[in-house]
């Protein structure tokens, strides 16, 4: 590619994004929050309570979608980070984001939809099959669009306390999808629900095969609302025309400037032990926000023993919550900081661990501890993001493969524990026996609190070691005008530095 025109303006600090803008954005992962709403809320009741399967067949496939999740995500990272000024009109990040939506819109619907083809003496490993490839399709969407719109926080911003404001922003709309999802099936679930009463209510208040069309429906109108948000991300968000990095090689020019920044790329990334720091704390992030989601249905319905209708409830009042507590995490962020902000909310959520431990039944109290876990969860999760954000900073070229790699990380871990988790249900030949009503009371404390515990452990990494990236310290310019040849822009290159 030969030489781009000069970035004019190029030392002046960024001009603040508009509300328009901030708001354009944070709809742009609207669609995937639907989805995984429903993926990790639902996902397994359905394929386990409403289509019969087993426990480890369900979790078979909700594995399969997280590992090819975690393999597809530092994939399209990489590329995403290699795309950067190959897209000319449209952006990389943007463009990774519009494969994804597409991917996303044509699979999704398959996967609680019934096996085309299928009867009731169809062998369970065929209806397996059938799935399969929808949700490799539609991880590979879910894996590059929510890449390609995370990796958009750095370049768009670079305000720190910008970035908290964005990464809420984004929060806030996924309050708002899962808000939409769970009260969706809700309606959903009134509507098939009214017509049948006497004698055959107590059937319809527990979930079964006649729920096949609930779930179909609810499916169809995520994807058909996501789609609208996804078009209003791309007619409102500009991404930016910035010059490509490309890692040195013998076509570089021979001078740099002086006032260059090291040059990070994905490699230099897997040497910095913050990485890893930052990782980890995301990683148990997630495992405690999208177990405690996932499994939340099951311990309403079997340990419990709720009528569906709380299978929407009571998410709706976690992400109401959440929702809310969003909105105060700014100016807490400023009051006592990152690490404190995200010790709060692990408090919360050992609190709500605590609880659901020592109480056998909760009355409506259920309510109570959803506000707590969805108060908490908010927390964590923004704070993390924020946290990975700032361990970025700058180096927003390689900013899509440091995403990557923490969701490849948050994706295989989530995964492989459902896999754990479902290979210990102690009914195999049934749906739920009485040994599944203890079975998932405990797997909702070892989802919160054993996790949280974890995540603590790497909370006290990071205040004993804080964020810091050694190889820029290292790779730096002297702050000092000299003549003789420094140390230039790409990691480990010896350039001279122009007189």
């Amino acid at each position: 590619m030969g030489p781009g025109p000069p970035a004019a303006g190029a030392g002046a600090p960024p001009r603040p994004l508009s509300l328009v803008a901030r708001l354009s954005y944070a709809v742009g992962h609207f669609l995937n929050d639907l989805c995984a709403s429903m993926w990790f809320t639902y996902l397994l009741l359905y394929l386990h309570s409403v289509r019969a399967y087993s426990s480890r067949g369900a979790g078979l496939l909700l594995l399969l979608g997280q590992v090819a999740d975690g393999l597809c995500t530092p994939l399209v990272g990489f590329e995403a980070d290699r795309a950067a000024g190959r897209c000319a009109r449209f952006g990389p990040r943007k463009a990774w984001h519009l494969v994804g939506t597409i991917c996303v819109l044509l699979s999704f619907p398959f996967i609680f939809s019934p096996c085309l083809g299928c009867r009731a003496s169809t062998p369970e490993w065929v209806a397996l099959l059938y799935y399969g490839p929808f949700i490799v399709i539609f991880q590979f969407g879910w894996a590059a669009t929510q890449i390609a719109h995370l990796s958009l926080i750095p370049e768009l911003v670079t305000n720190d306390h910008e970035k908290v404001e964005l990464t809420a922003l984004r929060y806030a709309f996924t309050v708002v999808a899962s808000i939409t999802v769970y009260g969706a099936a809700w309606l959903l679930l009134h509507l098939q629900g009214s017509p049948h009463m006497g004698s055959t209510q107590d059937v319809y208040d527990q979930l079964g095969v006649q729920d096949v069309p609930v779930f179909r429906n609810l499916s169809l109108l995520v994807v058909g609302i996501g789609a609208v948000f996804s078009l209003l991300f791309h007619l409102g968000t500009r991404e930016g025309r910035r010059r490509q990095v490309e890692e040195p090689d013998e076509h570089s020019p021979l001078l740099a400037p002086a006032t260059a920044r090291p040059l990070l790329l994905w490699k230099h990334w897997l040497r910095e032990p913050a990485f890893y720091q930052v990782g980890l704390l995301y990683m148990s992030t997630r495992l405690i926000v999208n177990l405690s989601q996932t499994y939340m249905a099951m311990y309403l319905t079997y340990s419990l023993n709720l009528p569906k209708k709380f299978i929407a409830t009571i998410p709706l009042v976690m992400y109401l919550s959440g929702f809310l507590s969003s909105f105060l995490l700014k100016p807490v962020n400023k009051c006592i900081g990152r690490n404190m902000t995200y010790f709060v909310g692990l408090l919360v959520i050992l609190a709500f661990a605590a609880w659901v431990a020592l109480a056998d039944e909760l009355g409506v109290a259920v309510y109570v501890v959803a506000v707590l876990l969805g108060t908490g969860c908010a927390t964590i999760l923004v704070t993390s993001l924020a946290m990975t954000a700032d361990l970025i900073g700058p180096h927003t070229h390689s900013g899509a493969f440091v995403y990557g790699a923490m969701s490849f990380s948050d994706k295989v871990a989530n995964g492989l524990a459902v896999m754990a988790i479902q290979s210990l249900h102690p009914c195999s030949s049934e749906l739920c026996c009485k040994a599944c009503v203890a079975f998932y009371h405990w797997v909702m404390v070892a989802v919160t609190g054993g996790v949280g515990v974890a995540a603590t452990l790497a909370l006290c990494c990071l205040l004993v070691w804080p964020i810091r990236l050694r190889s820029c310290e290292l790779q730096a310019p002297p702050p000092h005008k000299s003549p003789k040849p420094a140390m230039g822009v790409g990691l480990g290159q010896d350039r001279p530095r122009p007189p």
